[in-house]
């Protein structure tokens, strides 16, 4: 088991050096609190981060109504869906392919904080379109994709250095691109103790195949990566950690063989940990929405394991 953590390690800085120019990770977090107010069943905080140094990150922070102490939190990646004005609000007040009621409500009920920063150009940090963006960050060397998770990884960060939260239980969640966030921040950074994603493991040769790179934006992809990784390796640096993954068989971002491919591969890793109950894939014959079982997979599997 050892030498396989050694391994993982040495493949996370691999794939981070991937991302391009990032700043440093040991730079220091600012924070300021804007406000709080009572939703019935939690209290949202409206705060200001200082990730990377660049460009100011606004967030929302959930406390659960009635726990006492420190509490787990859920990192809580929103999704894209060209809709580039909604950000972290889908935390607080859900979306079109999202179940109700929105996350922050369902994980209040179960004792569970949250956290939702509004990622590169999304929410109150739109200023421009996503291929201006993702083009000037390509003339200077960075990696729109890097950033983004750069500042995933900060919030990390900023989560343990509150004295509410149990560092020892942060897991993360997502749907679509907030989906591939969360597998590549729980591959990133050990401290995620379980990942959830939804409607978004994508196999990067399968879409390939299937010509649906176009399906996702231009903010998704990262130079050189397939040279590399496939998707499964990413996600095999997850292991043993508890990790779901939910999908629908007829959404085009995910095609089936790939799903395939990545659910076999996972299975040998998880098995040879000896975790082979902690690597689960719900799939249902859906597109890309999560469906009511979907949503009650997530909860049970949270549950379980967070």
């Amino acid at each position: 088991m050892g030498q396989i953590l050694a391994m993982q390690d040495e493949q996370r800085v691999l794939l981070y050096e991937l991302l391009g120019d990032l700043p440093s990770r040991d730079r220091a977090i600012g924070h300021t609190k804007l406000g709080e107010e009572n939703r019935g069943k939690y209290v949202l905080e409206r705060l200001i981060l200082d990730l990377n140094g660049n460009e100011l990150v606004p967030a929302y922070f959930t406390r659960p109504l009635g726990v006492t102490g420190r509490f787990p939190v859920i990192l809580f990646n929103h999704s894209h869906g060209g809709n580039y004005d909604l950000g972290k609000d889908e935390l607080i007040l859900g979306n079109r392919y999202l179940q109700d009621p929105p996350y922050a409500e369902v994980l209040a009920e179960q004792g569970w904080g949250a956290l939702a920063i509004d990622a590169w150009n999304f929410g109150e940090r739109h200023h421009c379109t996503e291929s201006e963006l993702f083009k000037e960050m390509l003339w200077q060397g960075k990696v729109l994709w890097g950033h983004m998770v750069f500042d995933s990884l900060m919030a990390i960060r900023y989560l343990l250095s509150r004295s509410d939260v149990d560092g020892g239980r942060i897991g993360t969640l997502g749907m679509s691109m907030g989906s591939t966030m969360a597998w590549w921040v729980a591959a990133l950074d050990p401290r995620i103790k379980v990942c959830v994603d939804i409607c978004c493991l994508t196999d990067f040769q399968a879409l390939i195949k299937t010509r649906g790179l176009d399906g996702h934006g231009i903010y998704y992809y990262v130079p050189g990566l397939i040279k590399h990784f496939t998707t499964a390796s990413i996600n095999a640096l997850i292991a043993p950690r508890p990790h779901l993954g939910l999908a629908g068989n007829l959404d085009p971002l995910t095609p089936p063989e790939g799903l395939d491919r990545i659910d076999n591969e996972l299975k040998q890793v998880y098995n040879a940990m000896g975790a082979g109950d902690a690597w689960q894939l719900f799939r249902s014959d859906t597109g890309h929405v999560e469906t009511d079982l979907m949503r009650q997979a997530v909860l049970e599997f949270l549950q379980e394991w967070f």
